[in-house]
């Protein structure tokens, strides 16, 4: 009787160390999920950077032109304050220096903030690392030599 009431605890043990590591693999699959997830949206942002540059580039030239547009609209009414249709000119081109000014201002926040996407998703996707590395340390690398694979131990049913 004795030996059985030893055994108990013994045998709880077992049983609760087998479904905490099981629990642990499935967390650590979990976070390997949720990390490939996000290392593929970042490659997908990462992509857009250089369409986006283009887009700042190419918006912040077309304001300029307007605005350069625009004082010289403005010169040639200047010359001639009672000319109708210089006025107009003038005030359509100013329309459209202030039109190609605001687009280039959000093309500048959409950089931005694609910027400032990336760099979220590569610090979440350092913590959810950092979380992971807690049930697979980091294999032992000497250098010189060739790194240590890790291998999984866990046992699936």
């Amino acid at each position: 009787m004795k030996k059985v009431l030893y055994s108990l605890p013994f045998g709880l043990l077992f049983l609760c160390t087998s479904v905490s590591a099981q629990k642990a693999n499935i967390d650590s699959l979990e976070l390997v999920s949720q990390i490939s997830q996000d290392q593929l949206k970042l490659g997908k942002l990462q992509n857009m950077v250089d369409q986006r540059t283009r887009n700042k580039q190419t918006a912040a030239v077309n304001a300029q032109n307007s605005a350069g547009d625009n004082v010289r609209a403005a010169e040639k009414l200047n010359a001639d304050p009672d000319d109708k249709k210089l006025a107009r000119n003038a005030n359509s081109k100013a329309g459209d220096a202030k039109s190609d000014a605001g687009k280039s201002r959000k093309e500048s926040r959409r950089l931005d903030d694609l910027n400032k996407n990336i760099m979220d998703l590569k610090s979440k996707i350092a913590v959810a690392q950092a979380k992971l590395s807690a049930y697979y340390p980091a294999p032992i690398f000497i250098p010189g030599t060739m790194p240590i694979p890790l291998v999984d131990t866990t046992q699936h049913p």
